[in-house]
Formats: structure tokens, sequence, C-alpha cells
């Protein structure tokens, strides 16, 4: 199409570190462009020098840079910006006030409770966005028709609520007036319930306005879902990010005459479409930039091969984005950025730790790479400011970056090539490290040359790339053999041909304007509109007008909203979803019936029910025909078509490509010639073999060995991926080597983890992901498990080993095995693990073992849970698995199990399984889980042999051990230094004054200790009792807190609230304080060590069950005083709407948690119910009590003891701690995420 009216097109991508201009001139020729994003000492601004430049080369006159563009010769201007996500993660936004319904002051501070990283004792965690907090005094709930329950109001979603509480604004009024007083000119205004009814948020929204606020984000505007905790983060995010973009745009505005008043300005925003700059908004802008790129492989890529998926590949300098597209954009709607849940469609973009500036160590014999990046300052050692080695300089020994090929801006001058030397320098460093540890260490072996050495980390770079990739597509079912790599931005060149060849992809797929990838995506991009509302009509014929009503009216406001930007209709298309989930669960997915037209039995706008019935059985593997189907949302999105037409095609070149020259690339086996070619010279037919290099002004591309490259007729590269070689890898310990299948076996442990999700039925391990997935070796010793869940570390060890002992001989094929007896390696009874024993051809014993633990919500006993306070006998807790054959012979023992389930219902006071439904489907999908496996354990075994596998299974616990061993001498070494003695002690108590000791003594030759607890009160009688896997999964877990770093391991508080009836069961544990250390204060309202759950979102605990939470927020002061303070622990209220069974099995209520060196101990733990009369009862720890309508449980959880004497002087106020410059993000690390709180 071009540009008939002889004006300029631009796509601007505003970057951190390059602004990438791509413009469709008149005539419809393209002019590309790469600028710093920061030039202060040139230009003002990027976007606007680029769009400068480029109208003055194609216009040939000086346009000066001190005065405003002229714009008639622009038609449109289209750009993606990373000045929201910077100002996220440098913590740079507007100051914000949130304004919350009262007894919710720290909601969004404690959010799900769970800590991030569980090995890391000072608990860091992201600062909440807004600065201060105000508590609206006004309460809305849920309408169930108690006896003087007011007059119900109904809701958006058509649920009845009972306004208990009117708004009062003439409270409010004078605390707002004080914010302005402050300087606070935004708020975020996130009230209990407002998704559904919106009135007092409008109420309050109005009257900010009214005084003089310039920004008020209400959260039921910002995303009207249901759960207020990540619905508040994004109402907090909105206001606090939206007025720097404001501020942005018009400044961006002032560079051109008019303030573009004539010009189409758009924005891409995190869902993939464009949006006109005066309706981009924060919440919506933080995947602006990445989602370019998203767009400019889904328009280019997936149209050049067929409509094969794609995995979108974008290596950068410090991480490195992964994505997937086969024929739509896969959208989420809840993800972190920069520790901030944001709430909004985005795409589903995952962010990992691996990227040109990651650095590279060796650690206690293992190659690792990153997760902390070099950064742009001082950079790569290359960069020559002094920076340490990175994957970018391992690949610059290798030969595979050439200097001459990029511009002189290195040095301290930044008037320098980049260094070989300095990359070869730093290397040096490290490999001398490795060479030391190889010819000295337990393991006698050869040393390494430098270019082994930089090998090695490159294959191992590729590994970690590997595994988002593997997540992405095997835990949804997706065979990732089956896509092709769409490699783009600056580093990913160099990678691209290992990373398809581990995943077995035969085709990389290289836009030829692959370095400005996400600024062609703004290009071909459509303008997008979205009108989404909430919902909670169930999917039936009953409801299906009302749901089609729904659907038009938004679709109108679609059809109208693009309609005012001056799209026809005939450029509008719209489609429809609903947000579908199972009654009873958590797992909602948001369907479109594109593909599923109506029927008979649908609503007109298409047949939901058959797509989010066809599309649960391909991600879960399983569907609940006879369960209900509840519509959580509905949503229309309007898209205007206005992608531009690209007429740049280059022209079919005649003759063979010329070789610009010929240099040395190191790959396995050695130095090989390697032509290398420029881009710009090569046209369509050419074909060349690997090795070569492809090199243009933005990236470099490697061609393996084996691989095959061709010029397509669009002038993009794809190449045709080679087989691996055979492998001769051997059985001794290679430390590459051992990196890597570090990498894979911790990679089958995911994706067992993923399939148990996937195929599970119950909430506990579907949606609260409480389990754990392992890989063991021959002698039952742990190799990986991933996520680590601190109570099942060295439990599962124990179990597997305890059944190769107990059954000897009786292993058989096709056995699976059934336990969760505290003397088999069990935790707690309704943790059940399920393990197969798998066999290989010609080998008589079990070749390696894999293992899945689940927490099953009820297998009987005598409270509804299975987690009685006062249970005095095991059978009480329900039923027992000494060593119980699941599977036998290859058939699932199902009646033996149902039985088994049943069996505590013979005793006295006791029931069997309540939801024994739950427990086989579960069951089965824990026996799935292991078969996974199985099945990718037996492909490693494929490539390398079993001897190989079986070795490194070895070499990796032999790792451990060492890394543990170097931990244990440097604590000994680190006391000897400050004349300490090498035995360390201490004494605590259990609430009812059982002492807990121990002493470790520490041999500083060997690396060992040894973990005395004589003296130790005798067994309790109840059920407060540790049985050794316990009490080895807690040493573990205090060990790799010490260790500090990850390795596959092998060898706080308690506040558990349980609340049932005859139709329902809930369990939640409640966040504390955490211990202060040396150097910092605790965090409070988190979980500590050997639990980290997430707690339920108050809107969904009131809509789920017949509780009203009237308080949810710190316990201010009951942290420990000490030069570093303890966390506060929370308060926490729940109001009883019917008759039920509150259980509490809590600790620290009779002994307070105790302060260090000096640091005062936090305040005991309190519950109290307040009977409906105003009577009020201490429980105490622990107790079951039956509960009646209006009373109140009150719960204080303890605070942490302090650190220090609190008479020292505190240290200087640090800065705010920052999130780090790199941040992981996307559906894998939402998924890692949730279930490493459990």
């Amino acid at each position: 199409m071009g540009s008939p009216e002889g004006r300029f097109h631009f796509a601007i991508d505003r970057g951190g570190t390059f602004t990438d201009v791509f413009a469709q001139c008149p005539g419809g020729h393209v002019r590309v462009l790469k600028l710093l994003s920061e030039d202060p000492a040139n230009y003002v601004d990027a976007p606007t020098e680029g769009i400068r430049r480029i109208l003055e080369q194609e216009g040939g006159m000086l346009l000066p840079r001190d005065r405003p563009l002229d714009t008639s010769r622009i038609a449109s201007i289209r750009m993606g910006t990373t000045v929201a996500t910077n100002a996220l993660l440098e913590r740079r936004g507007e100051p914000v006030a949130l304004l919350v319904t009262r007894g919710f002051r720290d909601l969004l501070h404690v959010g799900t409770q769970a800590r991030e990283d569980l090995f890391d004792l000072a608990v860091p965690m992201p600062e909440v966005l807004y600065k201060e907090v105000l508590e609206v005094d006004e309460r809305v709930v849920l309408y169930r028709g108690e006896p003087g329950a007011g007059t119900p109001v109904k809701g958006c979603t058509e649920d009845l609520l009972e306004v208990q509480q009117p708004v009062d604004l003439g409270g409010l009024r004078g605390k707002l007036e004080g914010l302005l007083s402050r300087g606070i000119r935004s708020l975020a205004v996130v009230l209990m319930h407002s998704y559904t009814w919106a009135q007092h948020e409008q109420q309050v929204g109005a009257l900010a306005r009214e005084l003089g606020f310039t920004h008020v984000s209400l959260s039921s505007e910002v995303m009207p879902m249901v759960r207020i905790v990540p619905r508040g983060h994004t109402a907090c995010a909105d206001a606090y990010l939206t007025p720097a973009i404001r501020r942005y745009v018009q400044g961006f505005c002032r560079g051109f005459q008019g303030q573009l008043k004539d010009v189409q300005v758009l924005f891409m925003r995190s869902d993939g479409g464009l949006a006109p700059m005066d309706s981009f908004n924060g919440s919506r802008a933080v995947l602006s930039g990445p989602a370019g790129g998203v767009v400019g492989y889904s328009a280019t890529t997936y149209r050049a091969e067929g409509g094969q998926p794609v995995i979108g590949f974008d290596m950068g300098g410090t991480s490195t984005d992964v994505s997937r597209y086969a024929g739509e954009f896969e959208h989420v709607f809840e993800a972190s950025t920069a520790g901030v849940t944001l709430q909004a469609p985005q795409l589903d973009i995952n962010t990992v730790a691996a990227g040109g500036g990651s650095r590279l160590f060796f650690r206690s014999g293992l190659f690792v790479v990153g997760p902390e990046s070099a950064g742009a300052h001082p950079g790569p050692a290359c960069y020559r400011k002094g920076g340490p080695v990175t994957v970018t300089d391992a690949n610059l020994v290798l030969g595979r970056l050439l200097p001459a090929s990029f511009p002189c801006i290195f040095g301290p001058g930044e008037d320098q090539p980049l260094s070989a030397e300095a990359s070869r320098k730093a290397l040096e460093a490290v490999a001398t490290e490795i060479n030391s540890f190889l010819t000295n260490g337990p393991c006698v072996a050869s040393p390494l040359s430098l270019e082994e050495v930089a090998m090695g980390f490159v294959r191992v770079a590729n590994e970690a790339m590997c595994r988002p990739i593997r997540a992405l597509t095997q835990a949804r079912g997706h065979d990732p053999s089956a896509h092709v790599l769409a490699c783009f931005g600056g580093a990913g060149g160099q990678h691209a041909c290992a990373i398809a060849r581990a995943l077995g992809m035969d085709t990389v797929h290289i836009h030829r304007h692959s370095g400005l990838l996400s600024a062609l995506g703004l290009a071909l991009a459509d303008v997008v509109h979205e009108a989404q509302e909430p919902c909670s009509l169930p999917y039936t014929s009953e409801t299906f007008v009302q749901l089609d009503q729904r659907l038009s009216r938004l679709e109108e406001q679609c059809v109208e909203a693009l309609r005012t930007q001056g799209f026809p209709r005939s450029q509008v298309s719209t489609e429809s979803f609903l947000h579908l989930r199972y009654q009873g669960t958590d797992c909602a997915l948001m369907v479109s019936a594109h593909q599923h037209p109506a029927t008979a039995c649908s609503p007109h706008a298409g047949d939901f029910g058959a797509a989010f019935v066809e599309r649960y059985m391909r991600e879960f593997g399983f569907i609940i025909p006879e369960r209900p189907v509840v519509v959580d949302n509905v949503r229309v999105r309007g898209t205007g078509r206005s992608g531009l037409h690209l007429e740049d095609t280059p022209k079919t070149q005649t003759g063979p490509p010329r070789v610009d020259k010929v240099t040395q690339c190191y790959f396995e086996g050695g130095y090989q010639e390697t032509p290398v070619y420029l881009l710009g010279e090569l046209g369509y037919g050419h074909k060349f073999q690997g090795p070569c290099l492809i090199i243009d002004s933005n990236s470099t591309i490697l061609v393996e060995p084996g691989c095959q490259a061709e010029v397509t007729e669009a002038g993009d590269i794809r190449i045709s991926v080679g087989a691996e070689d055979p492998s001769t890898v051997g059985a001794q310990l290679d430390p590459i080597h051992l990196s890597v299948f570090s990498h894979r076996f911790m990679s089958i442990a995911e994706q067992m983890g993923r399939i148990l999700q996937r195929t599970a039925i119950s909430t506990n391990i579907k949606e609260r992901l409480d389990f754990s997935c392992a890989l063991f070796g021959p002698d039952g010793g742990l190799v990986s498990n991933a996520p680590h869940i601190p109570v099942h570390l060295g439990a599962m060890q124990e179990t597997v080993q305890f059944q190769i002992q107990h059954l000897g001989a009786d292993l058989h094929p096709g056995d699976v095995l059934l336990s969760n007896h505290p003397s088999a390696g069990g935790s707690h009874l309704p943790d059940l693990t399920v393990i197969t024993p798998v066999f290989w051809p010609g080998q008589m014993r079990p070749v390696f073992y894999v293992a899945s633990r689940g927490h099953h919500a009820d297998i009987g006993g005598i409270t509804p849970g299975s987690m009685p306070p006062h249970s005095t006998t095991l059978q009480q807790e329900g039923a027992v698995f000494l060593s119980f054959k699941l599977v036998q012979g290859g058939v699932f023992q199902e009646e033996a199990v149902t039985e088994a389930l049943q069996a505590p219902g013979k005793i006295t006071g006791c029931s069997g399984t309540r939801n024994l439904h739950d427990n086989l489907s579960d069951l089965r999908a824990q026996v799935a889980a292991n078969q996974k496996g199985i099945q990718l354990v037996g492909e490693l075994i494929g490539q390398y042999g079993l001897d190989v596998v079986q070795a490194y299974m070895g070499h990796i616990q032999a790792n451990a051990e060492l890394a543990v061993r170097d931990m244990l001498r440097a604590f000994g070494t680190s006391r000897q230094a400050k004349g300490l003695p090498l035995e360390v002690s201490a004494e605590d108590h259990m609430d009812d004054g059982s002492p807990v000791r121990l002493r470790v003594q520490i041999n500083l030759s060997q690396g060992s200790a040894v973990f005395d607890f004589s003296g130790t009160g005798p067994e309790v009688f109840g059920n407060l009792n540790a049985p050794r896997a316990i009490t080895l999964s807690a040493l573990i877990y205090c060990l790799r807190c010490l260790v500090g770093r990850d390795i596959p391991l092998n060898q706080g508080c308690m506040n558990n609230v349980t609340l049932g009836n005859a139709h329902m069961g809930y369990y939640e544990t409640v966040a504390g304080g955490a211990g202060a250390g040396p150097g910092w204060h605790g965090r409070s309202g988190v979980h500590s060590h050997m639990t980290n759950t997430r707690i339920t979102d108050p809107e969904i605990l009131e809509s789920r069950y017949p509780v009203i939470l009237r308080r949810f927020e710190l316990r201010l002061g009951s942290g420990g005083r000490g030069r570093f303070r303890g966390g506060d622990g929370v308060v926490r209220e729940l109001q009883f709407r019917e008759e039920a069974l509150l259980s509490v099995l809590t600790e620290r209520r009779a002994f307070q948690p105790y302060g260090l060196h000096g640091g005062e101990p936090g305040a005991r733990g309190l519950n109290l119910l307040i009977r409906r009369d105003g009577r009020t009862v201490n429980l105490g720890g622990k107790t079951s009590v039956p509960v009646y309508p209006g009373d109140v449980f009150c719960l204080h959880t303890p605070g942490g003891g302090g650190y220090g004497d609190p008479q020292d002087p505190a240290p200087p106020p640090g800065s705010p701690q920052q999130p780090s410059a790199f941040a992981e993000r996307g559906s894998v690390y939402e998924y890692r995420r949730a279930q490493e709180a459990v």
C-alpha cells in the first residue's frame, strides 16, 4: 500500500538502552535507525531525535534541534516505551496515597503473605508503591439474608450485597485535605467488593476530584475483577505510573508544532494492541516495549512459516524474553512486574535471568551462569570498564563476536573498540579456579583450555534458556520440537542454533530487521479497545440471554470507541470472551468462541461451553462434566485494522554470496575456519553451510556446523538446524556436563510438577500448588526436586529409602507405592507420597525412582481437614499408609485404596475421607506425574546411556555434599578467625514447656557437622512430635539458607486455623513477623521458615465461605526491639455467619520468639474468641471449639525477635532496597513463585 498521501509513518521502540526507529517514507520505502535512549549532551528526547534525523535525511534540509518539528509530512507515530517499566523498577513514580476499607490498611504490604525467596533470611521484598494510607469508614458484604440484615442491593455481577456501613464522606474530607497539604496529588481507591458494587469508590473519587487531586485511580474502573489484593496493586500502579506517563507524553508532544494535534499518535499496550495517547495508562503500559516484538514475529515469522507455531526468543543484555504464538496472542490476566502484581490483560512474555551480560561463576564444582548481570555499567569485561566476565565475553573468546563489527563506543572515554584481550584475561581467572579444582579436587581430571571453559559456560547458558521454553510448551501439552524459533534482539543470534537443536526444533527464523523487531511490530500492530465487566452468573441455558445482552453492550462500546478514532465499521472486528471456571475451583480460563459457532444450546455469541471444555481438556488432561460452570468476567476485544503494508522486499541476488572475511571460531572439537557474510549484501536465494557468521549493524548470527542458512524471498534468514552429533559423554565427572545435567534433572522435576498441576482436580494441588515432585537415584538419594517446599526437603528422600529397605526384592515393574506414615518418611498424614520405581531392560533392580507428594484436603479422622489440634493417636488424623501398592502389575488398585481411605470411619468419633472423588483423582494425577518423569529420564538415557545418567545422578549428589562441606568449612574458619569455638548450641521451648536443645559440632578439616539433640524433651501426649524425616528437613532447610545458592538438596512459627461444618471446610496458615538479623530488620506480615502458604484473598474468602473478614493488618509494635527490629505479626479477625467448628493449631503463645545478641524477643501470639454477647475467651494455643453466627475469632500472630542491643546506634537509613535491574516475569515465573509459596 505504501504511503499514498506522501507522508511518513513512524514506529518507535524506546527501550532502556537503545531507541529503534522504523519509518515508512513517502513512496513506501523503509528507513531504520538505532540511537541511544539517553544522550542528554546531544538531544532531549530520543524518539523526537530519531524522527528529526529521518525527516532531515529524506528532506535534504537541516532541521535544528531547538525548534519544534513541522508535522505536516507526518501521518502517524506509534510508540512502545519502557517509561512505565523503568519507573516501576526504579521506584520513580508519582507520590501516591492508598484509600482502603477500614481494617485493611496493610493489605497490600502483606499481599499473599508468601516470601519471594524461601532461603533468604533477610526476606527481601519489593516495597509498596504508596506513600501514605487512609482507612475509609465503609463496608459492603455479600448478602446472605441473616436476621437483621438490611435491604440488599444488586451488584453488576448480579450478586446481592448488603451495605453494612455507608461511606463517611464528611470524615474523609479533612483527611484528604491533609494529604493535599503534604503534597500528594495522586490517589488509589481500593474498597472491598467494589468490583461488583462501585458506588462507594465513585463517591470517594468524586470528592477527591472536587478537592483538587490531579489523578484518581478507582480499582473498580482500572480493572473490575474479583480479588482485592491484585486489584489494589493494579490501582496503585495506575496511580503511581500514569502521571509519569502523562508527563512523558506531554514532553514528547512539545517537540512538535501544534503539539501533534493533527497526527495520529498511538502507544503500544501490554496486551499487544495500540491505544491513543490520551487513554494510555500506567497499569496497561508495563510491557509496552516487549509487546512489540511479539506482534512483530507473529505478523512475520508465523505467516512466513505457513502457520507453524512459533517460540519468540529475544535475548538482550541482562535477560531473555520467551513467548509463544500459534495463531492468536497468549494473554495472562495477572502477572508480577518488579514485585507488583498487575491484574490486566498482558501478553505472556516470560523474562528469565540469562542474557549477554549474565555473569559467569564456578561454585563448588559447578559452572554457573547468572542470575547476576554486569548491566550496562560497567558491562561485560570486554567493555573496558573493569566489568566482570559474562556470556558476551565467552562468545568473544570463542570468536563468535568480531570486535571490528562493533562501533568504538567502549572504555572510559567511550571511544574504543571491544576488547577481546580483556575478555580472555577475565575468563582466565575463572579458568584458573576451575583447573585448580579439577587437578586438586575430589575427582582428579585433566585441566581445560580457555576455549573449553568458554564453551562450557555457553552450553550452560543455553540450557538455562531452554528450561523456560520447555515449561512454556511441554507444560501446556505442546511439543517444543513442533515449533519454529523466532530469534530477535541483539544477543540471540549467537545462541539460536544451539537452543533450537537442544529442543529438537529444526528451523530458526531471523527477520532481516531482527535487531529492530519491536519497532517493526509497532508498525504492523492493530489499534485495540477492550471492554470488560465482572460477572457471577452460572453458564446455563437460563442465563444465555443475559450473557448475550452483556456481550452486545460491550461490543457496542468497543465499536463506538474505535469509530471515534476514525475507523469505519468495515475495518473494525470484535471478539467476545467469557472467563469460565468449574464451580468450587479457582482455575478460570478466558475463552473465545471464535472457533465454536453458536448452537441451539449456547449463547448467540458462540458456544463458549464447548470452547471451555476443549481447552480445559488440552491444558489439564481431564474435564469435570458433573460440575457446574461459572462465568467470572465478560470481555470484548475490539480491533481496528491499521497495520502498515511493507513494500521494501529485497531483490533477488545472482551469483554466490560475497565472503567479507574468514575468521576462526571455536566449536566442539576445536577451531574451524568460519566465513563472515554481511547481511546487507545478501539476497533471496543465497544459501550457505555452517559454520559461518552473518553480521549487520545490530546483531551477529552464528550458523553452527551441521546447519544450513538461506535467505528467504522476504529477505529474512531461515536456518535449517542439523541433528546433534551422537553423545560422547563419559561417566567420569566433567564439570561442564555436571552443570548441564543439573539443569536437565531440575527441568524433569519441574515438568513432573506441571503435569501434576494440570491433571489434579483438588484446589490444594491445582491452585494452591501444595505438592513436590522429585527424582531419586538408584539408592533413593535425592537428585532434584523443584520447586523446594521446606518441609519436604529431606522427608521425601527418607520415604523412598524406607520403601527400598522395607520391600527389598518385592519391587516389580508396574508397581507404584503410596505412603504417608511418619515412621516411613511422612510429614503429616494429608501429605500422600506416590513413588514409582523405574526398571530398565537388563537391570534386575530399579535404576532410579520418581516420586510426587501432594497435600490432600481430607483423608478422614476426627475433624474436617485431617489436621486436628487435639489428636492423641495417628488413626484420629485419617487414613494411614505405610507401604501400600497403589498400582500393582500396572493396574490401579481403586477398590483397595478406597477401602483404606474409608477405614478411619470404623474408629469411634472418626470419619472416613470426606472427599473420596478428589482423593482418587489426585492420586491418579500423581501417578501420571511420575510417568512423565520416567519418560523424560528415559529420553535422557536414550541420548547419553544408562551408565552416564546414573553416574551424573551420583555426581550431582556428591556436588551437593561438596557445597555443604564448603559452607561448613567457611563457617568454621570465620568463627576461628574471631576466636570463637567450633561448637555452638541453643535451647528453645515449645508452648507446653518441652525443651528443644541442639548442639552443633563442626569438624573443620572434613567440612562436616554433628547435630546433637540430646536433652530435648520426650515425646508428648498429642500430635506435636517431629519424626526423623521432619527433623532432617528442618536441618536441610537451615543448611540451604547458609549455603546461599541453589543446589540439589539431598540429605517460623505456626499459626494454623481450620474451619468446617457439614457442607464446607477451609484452612489457612497465617503470617507472623520475621526475625531481624545482622544488617536487616525483620519483615512484617510474612511467613517464615518451614511454611510459605499463600493466604486466600479477602473477597474470595467472603464469597466462598460464611465469614466476614473484619481486620487483616499488621500488629504494630509486636516485633522485638533491637539495633535491627523484628518484624511485626498480624491481626486477623473473622466474623462467622453460620455455625461451624473452629480449630486452632498454633505455637509461641506461651514462649516469646527470642531475640539475638541483645535484641529483645517478639510479642507472644494470642487467640481470642469474642462471643456475640461480648464475652471474650482466650482459646490458648491449640483447641477446637464450636462457633455461632456473630462470633468473632481474633488471631494475633507473634512478632519476630530483634537483633543487637537496642541502645546501639541505629544504622544510617539506607536507600530503599531496589529491585534488581533484571526482574523475572511471565506465566512460568508465576507458576514457580506460586509453587514455592506452599
